[in-house]
């Protein structure tokens, strides 16, 4: 089992990271970019990896609230960064809130209390946010 230090040291990365990938999606010339082929109006080439992101961290506001982080609105918070700098469009910002609320529901539908299966999830949720985060700063400039 992970040390609670350890856990804090996964979530700490995981929020530079999240944090690093929506500045740099902000000032990025992705953002201004059109449609990709076969899409909606707004989407983008990397929206699927942003909208796992966005799942994660709904996932992630639900379980760490649940396992006693006592980090308050943390991941709504990182959540609603992303929404600002990456919903230029009501339909985009949509699917995103979507994503969120839709990890954040599954979660709560499965766990009522926070167990080790909970704590599993989350140190696995910390580090595919880390690994997308590290995959989006890849593709934003």
């Amino acid at each position: 089992m992970k040390t609670e230090r350890t856990m804090h040291q996964r979530r700490v990365i995981a929020v530079v990271a999240a944090s690093a990938v929506i500045a740099a999606l902000a000032a990025s010339p992705l953002a201004a970019q059109g449609s990709p082929q076969g899409t909606s109006g707004d989407g983008r080439p990397y929206d699927t990896k942003l909208l796992r992101l966005a799942e994660i961290l709904g996932a992630v506001h639900y379980l760490r609230e649940l396992c006693g982080a006592n980090e308050g609105q943390l991941w709504r918070n990182r959540m609603q960064e992303l929404i600002e700098s990456e919903g230029t469009a009501a339909q985009r910002r949509a699917r995103l809130t979507t994503r969120f609320n839709n990890g954040y529901r599954s979660y709560s539908r499965t766990y009522q209390t926070c167990t080790p299966s909970a704590q599993t999830a989350v140190a696995r949720f910390l580090a595919e946010g880390a690994t997308l985060s590290d995959e989006l700063a890849k593709i934003a400039p």
